[in-house]
């Protein structure tokens, strides 16, 4: 019983319908983990104990009934422990996004994300540490504390869904939901040697998400393995009512049991030279080069692609972003919800509330938001971004045209020292140079580990589909993850 945090969600699902184990032990194993392990680490704002042993228990109950009548059909993760990033609600469990100025508000309703894998039958083991509202890519922007990477705790786990990354690493849960606005998921699934998908813009509903840029944030996942992710992506996507971005589309789960050899063989794979620029860490182009040369070995053709505009991605990104920010975080005023900080008239409220208890990072975006929104930049700044953004996801097309997939590195480097670009917003923001073209053209992309780098640190290759291409990356991911073993390494702690 002391090894069940270790479990794949196929082998929970396995174990628990044979009675090996109960839900509630296996969420007591996790449990037990996140104390021995937590202060070290530091992956959670807020945990939920109670509500996870009792939601354990009512699974078992459904187990025994289902034996009893196994003809009833039980829910397709029932059982399953996961952690949730802090900025999706969960009703009735306080809901900060990392940030002071929301350091008390308990939303009374829960994201429609979080709300499926809880019919799906997923134990919520608590909220994960987040860079405040999502802004930065390394976890210390969090208004509460820094995650550490369980690799070398000396290092980000990148963000900012830093605190779900690593909680998957450190073996907390098999899975956790994060968000992917510029490469939230895949970046920290990089550095933490995680798989992370960041789905297609409208294939999973941002309904109970608190909001940094609207016309990108995307409700994503970090597993173990490519299947652990996406059998909670079936969970999750699917068009909601209640947001209107979602696409009107089924969801169509694939089977994964494909031989590499038979995956790899039909598809296309392109290799974009603007991805592979001086500056990027040998280590990291090395390994990533080699995957690409493994799946060629197995049958998949490998060609060029171009991507002209990918070196105007980041500074369209850091325009279209912090206007999309400016506006969204126009509602935390201390009047409406959230804190507050008094003063004599409603304005002073407003400038003391705003100054007290946002972070730097989000000050500094709101600051390049409202400027490139303001009058008479409008047109200069934000409009020519999205003109330029438009050129990107017609890059994307074009090559998608010739080629199934595209591949790449996740990130420039691997993880680094905690502190190290925290004086330097532009080196920080290039750290997510290859995740930020997939998000202004609107596509999936899913990041797998392969390799390490000579401190033996993980390394992760990107791959990116066409919209709504999913299941493509699912099975071309699986084959890879058939072929190596760079997704059973974990960290020693």
């Amino acid at each position: 019983m002391s090894e069940l945090h270790t479990l794949t969600i196929g082998q929970i699902q396995t174990g628990l319908r044979n009675g090996d184990f109960s839900s509630r032990e296996l969420t007591q194993a996790c449990l037990d983990r996140i104390e021995r392990l937590e202060p070290r680490l530091k992956t959670f704002i807020t945990l939920t104990p109670e509500i996870a042993l009792h939601q354990a228990e009512l699974a078992d109950q459904q187990f025994t009934n289902w034996r009893m009548q196994p003809d009833n059909e039980l829910p397709a993760l029932l059982g399953v422990p996961a952690a949730v990033k802090d900025v999706l609600c969960l009703a009735g469990t306080r809901c900060t996004a990392g940030s002071r100025i929301l350091e008390n508000f308990v939303p009374v309703y829960s994201a429609t994300a979080v709300e499926r894998i809880r019919q799906a039958g997923v134990i919520i083991l608590g909220k994960t540490n987040t860079d405040e509202f999502a802004m930065g890519s390394s976890t210390e922007n969090s208004a509460y504390f820094t995650t550490r990477n369980p690799w070398d705790t000396n290092r980000v786990p990148g963000g900012s869904s830093g605190g779900s990354a690593a909680a998957v690493a450190a073996q907390f849960a098999p899975v956790a939901l994060g968000t992917d606005t510029g490469g939230s998921v895949r970046q920290p699934a990089s550095y933490c040697g995680a798989t992370g998908l960041k789905p297609t813009y409208g294939a999973v509903s941002r309904y109970g998400l608190i909001a940094f840029g609207s016309s990108l944030d995307v409700v994503g996942v970090i597993g173990n393995n490519v299947r652990d992710v996406a059998l909670t992506y079936w969970g999750i996507a699917g068009h909601d009512p209640l947001d209107s971005t979602t696409a009107k589309r089924p969801v169509f789960p694939t089977e994964l049991n494909a031989s590499p050899r038979k995956a790899f063989s039909s598809i296309c794979i392109g290799v974009p030279d603007e991805y592979f620029k001086p500056g990027i860490q040998p280590d990291v182009e090395a390994a990533v080069r080699d995957a690409i040369n493994l799946m060629r070995d197995y049958g998949a053709q490998v060609k060029p692609v171009s991507l002209p505009h990918t070196e105007y991605a980041l500074p369209v990104y850091y325009l279209i972003a912090p206007a999309e920010a400016s506006a969204n975080l126009a509602r935390y005023d201390g009047i409406r919800y959230g804190a507050r900080v008094q003063g004599d008239t409603m304005w002073e409220i407003f400038y003391r509330t705003r100054g007290a208890k946002f972070g730097a990072e989000v000050k500094r975006r709101i600051m390049l938001g409202t400027y490139a929104l303001s009058a008479g930049y409008y047109d200069a700044y934000y409009g020519q971004a999205q003109k330029v953004r438009t050129l990107i996801k017609k890059d994307f097309e074009l090559a998608f045209e010739d080629v199934d997939i595209i591949a790449a590195p996740t990130a420039p480097t691997t993880a680094f020292r905690i502190g190290e670009h925290v004086d330097d917003p532009l080196s920080m923001y290039l750290q997510d140079i290859f995740t930020l073209p997939a998000n202004l053209a609107g596509i999936p992309g899913i990041s797998m580990p392969a390799g390490s780098d000579k401190n033996g640190l993980p390394i992760g290759i990107q791959l990116m589909g066409p919209a709504f291409g999913e299941n493509i990356l699912f099975n071309t991911a699986h084959a890879f993850q058939q072929l190596t073993d760079y997704h059973l390494q974990k960290p020693i702690l």
